[in-house]
């Protein structure tokens, strides 16, 4: 089973914050790290797989997002620390930082299914009070937030504000609403906000990127700079990750999400609209994360929306190794005629760079 893990890493007690060139410094180390690793040995030699990661870096610190196969929520858990523990201890530069948290947001109803999937002398007991009880013994204590209520609240008010501005989706595509009650206005909001407020998060690390690889470049796999969102796309790509690709990814992200402040969104265009929704909804997550916003019923509401606006995951297929006979210029290309990508995004020639 896969769970998402949340680990959160701050700057030593008293560290000055984090500036712009080293947070991008950060994200470069912090990203070598994750990439070297794939697999960690867990409990009698069993291998827990690091499958995919999101990272965000802040002036205090880190959020990482570790997406681990594992039998257990547990073993998820021990295995995310264990890495990001000794990624800390191998990189002078961030030797003095400190996980202040990992855990997996586990939903409800995946709940029965992570009991089930464990099984042998080292699963977890059944009882989830137990497993609770037996995990604390071994969790080490952890900083308190460094949020108080006031800047929390604050965070709030300003995501509840910006829940208007989603003029494309209403908040039942939130969940909100519902026959069931899945979901409160006040979550809805929150999620809503998140995303328009992760929109402007977005951009701007495209920019930088694009400002990165015209100074470094001429493709990702040829630069030694970090990327903030270009290094999230699959790797085996780098070598077609060039300015022109940049700029055509600006484009079709500038698109995509003016279309959220529009009465109609339509569908998603095409692959690369589907990627850079992906990046989206994990940075509108990583956003209430950081805020200590993101409850359970957030995080629901912001699965429901995926659910939503996603027809499907098909471009995580891109990530596999079997994919890399492909060429990037195909997400640019319209699934069908009812769908549009911008001129300069669909144009694949040198001749407008």
């Amino acid at each position: 089973m896969t769970y998402a893990v949340t680990v959160d890493v701050h700057l030593a007690r008293g560290a000055q914050e984090l500036d712009a060139l080293q947070r991008e410094g950060a994200i470069f180390l912090l990203r070598k790290g994750l990439d070297s690793i794939e697999a960690i040995e867990g409990p009698d030699g069993m291998q827990v797989d690091l499958t995919d990661d999101f990272i965000a870096v802040h002036p205090e610190g880190a959020l990482l997002k570790l997406f681990v196969d594992a039998p257990a929520l547990e073993f998820a858990e021990d295995a995310a620390r264990e890495v990001v523990a000794e990624l800390l201890e191998r990189s002078e530069l961030l030797a003095d930082w400190e996980i202040t948290r990992c855990e997996v947001d586990l939903h409800p109803d995946l709940l029965q299914e992570s009991l089930d999937a464990a099984d042998g002398p080292d699963a977890p007991p059944a009882d989830p009070a137990e497993r609770a009880r037996r995990h604390a013994e071994f969790e080490p204590a952890v900083s308190p937030s460094r949020l108080d209520e006031a800047e929390i609240e604050e965070m709030r008010t300003r995501l509840r504000s910006l829940a208007p501005s989603l003029r494309a989706f209403p908040l039942s595509a939130f969940g909100y609403g519902d026959e069931k009650g899945t979901v409160g206005r006040e979550a809805a909001e929150v999620a809503a906000g998140a995303l328009v407020h992760a929109v402007d998060l977005l951009v701007d690390q495209l920019f930088t990127d694009l400002a990165g690889l015209e100074e470094e470049g001429p493709t990702v796999a040829e630069s030694d700079a970090p990327f903030m969102i270009l290094d999230d796309l699959p790797s085996q790509f780098a070598l077609q990750y060039t300015v022109l690709f940049a700029r055509r990814l600006i484009v079709t992200a500038i698109t995509m999400t003016g279309r959220l402040a529009q009465p109609h969104f339509g569908e998603l265009s095409c692959v690369a609209e589907e990627l850079l929704m992906k990046f989206l909804l994990a940075q509108a997550e990583v956003t209430a994360d950081l805020h200590g916003l993101l409850t359970d019923e957030v995080s629901v509401a912001l699965e429901i929306f995926t659910a939503t606006v996603c027809e499907d995951l098909d471009h995580e297929w891109l990530y596999e190794p079997a994919t890399d006979g492909l060429g990037v210029n195909d997400w640019f290309i319209p699934f069908n005629d009812d769908r549009q990508v911008h001129p300069y995004a669909a144009n694949d020639g040198e001749d407008h760079a």
